[in-house]
């Protein structure tokens, strides 16, 4: 009886420990964050020093650009990976590196031969390649041809192990940089993380929602909102009688059927409305298919109110 329950007991925290490293596993999404997050932050630390020679003498920082860069990144490196084990990003995303060299499942943070070698292959790469750049530009030192093909080799090849590296962490996870797997440090959670159940009903809705927006927004400028107007004003006012010549012209021309103000060069599209010159041209020239918005008649020609009838309405009012 006590072999069966030591076998249970064993399969149950095996079970329970492949568990936690699920959960506790980084995922390749945020370990991307933390990078980008790294990247941004060095562009703002980089962009609020520059403001600091902004009234010196253009050209002066260029000079000594890369050792400036280092001496940031080094200050940054100092009080961030040395004395707290993780980056900037990493520490927003609840990450931190960890020794994954060292035998024990428990944590262990990175020991300072990492920590300095970390800072040498970042910081020290990174300025031994912009100074070599600026030296081999220099036409005194363009007689090293070698020199600089060696050179260009070399950061080939790393940059292809990086490419490669890349490759391998998106099929299993781990090691983000090339720098992170030869050093044998990853990322790990600082605190357990739970399980937790994403729910969809909000972002189906959202998306729903964002399409639909999508979609009155690509509708709309095809639709001739005038016309409509028009459709819809002659359905719901019926036409109780047909035009009868310029005695109707003259009753129903006491304002324009488009601004509703007294017609200013009044003039006819060929039904019994009356409109202001400049408003059934500036209409017509907008849209070609122009109608009536009282009748829905469609401009044949553009012709001006008769000067009798005009006369005649005036000494009517």
């Amino acid at each position: 009886m006590a072999l069966p329950l030591l076998e249970t007991f064993r399969e149950d925290m095996a079970s329970r420990e492949e568990k936690t490293k699920r959960t506790n596993r980084v995922l390749r999404i945020s370990q991307l964050d933390a990078l980008e997050l790294n990247k941004a932050l060095e562009q703002l630390v980089w962009a609020q020093f520059t403001q600091c020679f902004h009234g010196f003498k253009p050209g002066l920082l260029a000079h000594f650009e890369p050792e400036a860069k280092a001496f940031l990144w080094l200050f940054l490196w100092r009080f961030t990976i040395y004395s707290k084990n993780a980056t900037v990003g990493q520490s927003v995303l609840n990450i931190q590196y960890k020794n994954d060299f060292s035998p024990k499942q428990r944590y262990q943070p990175p020991s300072k031969n990492q920590k300095l070698w970390y800072a040498v292959c970042t910081i020290g790469g990174t300025w031994l390649e912009e100074r070599c750049y600026d030296l081999f530009r220099n036409r005194h030192l363009a007689s090293f041809g070698k020199a600089r093909q060696c050179v260009n080799v070399m950061v080939g090849l790393l940059k292809l192990g990086g490419l490669i590296n890349f490759l391998i962490f998106l099929q299993r996870g781990k090691f983000a940089t090339l720098t992170e797997r030869l050093l044998g440090i990853r990322s790990v959670f600082c605190k357990p993380q739970s399980v937790r159940e994403v729910g969809f009903e909000y972002m189906n809705r959202e998306l729903l929602w964002h399409g639909f927006a999508e979609f009155l927004i690509f509708l709309l400028p095809l639709i001739n909102i005038q016309k409509l107007k028009a459709k819809l004003s002659s359905w719901r006012i019926p036409l109780i009688g047909a035009p009868n010549g310029d005695s109707t012209l003259a009753t129903s021309g006491k304002q324009c059927s488009l601004c509703g103000e007294w017609p200013t060069m009044p003039h006819t599209i060929g039904c019994e409305h009356i409109f202001c010159y400049y408003c059934v041209k500036s209409s017509f020239l907008f849209d070609m298919y122009f109608t009536c918005p009282k009748c829905g008649t469609e401009v044949h020609s553009l012709q001006p109110l008769k000067s009798g009838i005009e006369m005649s309405e005036v000494n009517a009012l």
